[in-house]
């Protein structure tokens, strides 16, 4: 990304935060849609378990909404402070479950009867959006959904994909890119839904 691209995107990202710290519910909701695979990616890779991720991501986004009028520019930029909100979250996730691990039974059977929501219209329409995401990445060659995989669902940097892989970073990178773009084009109809 050329460093225009990125002031504009640094300044957009504070526009955000700024319009959050007002209360501005659709702010956050534009923040979220931007930096949630990043910070969903980061939480993942530290807690190792998607459902605990999802749950944390959420936190994040609640401590911004609660806490958007502290957030000092000065300090760092938006991204900065979100990876930073979202890895705190999830060492103090890593640390409150690590007692009951030892003492109860296996995560993977706490998780699986755990739902994540509670409302069967809300599980409905994200199920619904789930699908079209799916059905998306299926669009995508089987090189670029691999890389779009690990990086937002597995968590892992563009560096790791290229050795996990074999292949060049510039290749991943180019895998990446090219497929997002695909993707955007294909969602682009139903950004409003997923919002």
């Amino acid at each position: 990304m050329a460093k225009s691209e990125e002031a504009v995107k640094a300044r957009r990202f504070d526009d955000w935060v700024k319009r959050v710290a007002e209360g501005d519910q659709e702010a956050l909701g534009a923040l979220y849609d931007a930096t949630s695979h990043l910070v969903h990616g980061l939480v993942l890779r530290i807690l190792g378990d998607s459902g605990a991720a999802e749950d944390v991501t959420l936190d994040v986004y609640m401590q911004v909404w609660q806490q958007a009028k502290r957030f000092d520019r000065t300090r760092g930029n938006v991204t900065t402070w979100l990876m930073t909100l979202a890895r705190s979250r999830a060492i103090d996730r890593l640390r409150a479950i690590a007692p009951q691990r030892s003492s109860s039974e296996p995560l993977e059977i706490l998780t699986a009867a755990r739902s994540t929501t509670s409302d069967p219209e809300e599980s409905a329409q994200l199920s619904q959006q789930r699908a079209r995401v799916w059905q998306a990445l299926d669009a995508l060659s089987a090189d670029q959904r691999r890389a779009i995989e690990l990086a937002f669902f597995g968590g892992l940097s563009q560096s790791e994909i290229a050795l996990k892989l074999s292949v060049p970073l510039g290749t991943i990178k180019t895998r990446i890119r090219s497929g997002m773009l695909t993707l955007r084009e294909i969602l682009q109809p139903l950004a409003g839904d997923l919002l």
